[in-house]
């Protein structure tokens, strides 16, 4: 069955992935009347969110952020399935890395590098930033239960000389490249909700106390990498710019969670800035104090 919907569904993706921007963001918004208007695709639960997290703003404001994000998310997942075929001239003009010289600085100091980022904006471009690596590139993601789906993600991302690794086999991975010395760039998307049960740290994400994922700060500490922030703007409709903040070179010399804490500020300040950017789908106040 799961090979049958993979059948089916492949022709589509790759006709859309084929289309040229114009057409693509037309047809998004076709896509947004399905996904919003018709269907109502976890509309409670971002209306739940963007209550719990902007209080402050009226019921008119929020939904407006309501709608501009859901046209956002359209866009999005179309922008990621124009990955399939998009071009490294395309994607380069259209996701700028406004300070790359600073990561290629870093790269010289011999060490593998962590970059935290977070689900606003185009996440999914971000692994263009491989382009302008010499380390080998790792992108941390959840499986896809779909098998065959899997493998084309997988082909995908292979295309921007990067390697998909499942939050299972992180810690091995890492450990595998510190013993034989290569030097490695290895992106973490942290922050959606882990589970409250055995959480290692809790902290106030937008004004409520959520646990919160810290494998990026502690695995920079246990293998010596640098960790940097993501910053992702979209500037506008199908182009981003991102800009790296040097969270610390030496995180061993930093209070335990401290980096974590200063990665949600960071966040935080991005959400407020321009908040229909941020994935509110997802149940990231599910558990909270």
């Amino acid at each position: 069955m799961q090979y049958l919907i993979y059948l089916l569904a492949y022709p589509i993706i790759w006709t859309i992935s084929m289309l040229p921007f114009r057409l693509l963001y037309l047809f998004s918004d076709f896509v947004y009347i399905i996904v919003y208007r018709i269907i109502g695709y976890r509309k409670r639960t971002v209306r739940k969110n963007l209550a719990l997290a902007l209080p402050h703003l009226s019921n008119e404001e929020l939904l407006i952020i309501e709608k501009k994000f859901y046209s956002h998310m359209c866009d999005m997942f179309l922008e990621m399935i124009k990955t399939m075929n998009i071009s490294k001239e395309e994607i380069c003009k259209r996701f700028i890395f406004k300070n790359i010289e600073i990561y290629k600085e870093l790269e010289k100091q011999g060490k593998s590098i962590a970059v935290i980022c977070s689900h606003y904006a185009s996440y999914e471009w971000i692994i263009s930033m491989n382009y302008y690596s010499d380390f080998a590139g790792y992108g941390i993601y959840k499986q896809i239960k779909n098998p065959y789906f899997d493998k084309l993600v997988h082909k995908i991302r292979s295309r921007f000389n990067a390697k998909l690794i499942t939050t299972r086999q992180t810690v091995p991975t890492i450990i595998n490249n510190a013993k034989n010395n290569v030097l490695s760039l290895y992106g973490f998307a942290s922050d959606q909700s882990p589970k409250a049960k055995g959480a290692m740290h809790w902290a106030k994400f937008m004004g409520i106390e959520v646990p919160v994922h810290v494998g990026a700060e502690m695995l920079s500490k246990r293998y010596n990498m640098t960790l940097l922030y993501l910053n992702t703007k979209k500037v506008k409709r199908g182009y981003y710019e991102a800009t790296l903040e040097v969270l610390s070179e030496n995180p061993k010399e930093v209070p335990d969670f401290q980096l974590t804490d200063q990665y949600l500020k960071l966040l935080e300040k991005q959400i407020y800035e321009a908040p229909e950017f941020y994935l509110w789908t997802h149940k990231r106040w599910k558990y909270r104090r």
